[in-house]
């Protein structure tokens, strides 16, 4: 399963105010190699625009399945800044997903990192939105590239980047 499986992970602050066309394209393009599960991890800002994405595809293609791969049950719960809209976003998320993973039950240090890791064990291509190198999102990306997976960066602006081989948006 994980030749067909793609992971998503990004900052929860977008920058680029246009990122969900260009990501609408590269999820079609990988559907269209063959891919049929896309992998979330169900955070604010990025996270939840890929899987918007995939759920709107699923429209089109109903052969794919998104994948929300949770740190714990309802980590709006446990985070701070979750607006009643980006809860309720994420519920109905959770309710479409075709399944839902918890990487264990509860908060506790270190469970972003553990669920970050499965998400990218899980998978041969990541699909990302960073813009720094430092972070969540820089510690999936750095495991990803030591696990082998194919890269696909949809941040427009990421100067740290240019040593980095992987593709754009």
């Amino acid at each position: 399963m994980r030749e067909h499986t793609v992971c998503f992970t990004g900052h929860r602050e977008i920058r680029d105010g246009q990122l969900r066309e260009p990501l609408a394209r590269v999820v079609e393009s990988l559907i269209h190699q063959g891919f049929l599960y896309f992998g979330a991890g169900g955070a604010r800002g990025f996270d939840t625009l890929a899987a918007d994405v995939v759920l709107e595809l699923k429209a089109k293609y109903p052969q794919i399945h998104l994948i929300l791969v949770l740190p714990f049950v309802n980590p709006f719960q446990r985070e701070s800044g979750w607006t009643r809209e980006e809860i309720a976003r994420h519920q109905a998320q959770t309710k479409k997903a075709s399944r839902v993973v918890y990487t264990q039950e509860a908060y506790s240090r270190g469970c972003y990192y553990k669920r970050d890791r499965h998400l990218v064990d899980c998978s041969s291509v990541c699909v990302f939105y960073q813009y720094k190198a430092s972070g969540g999102t820089a510690y999936t990306t750095k495991y990803a590239r030591e696990q082998g997976l194919k890269l696909i960066n949809c941040a427009k602006s990421a100067p740290w980047q240019a040593a980095q081989k992987s593709r754009g948006c």
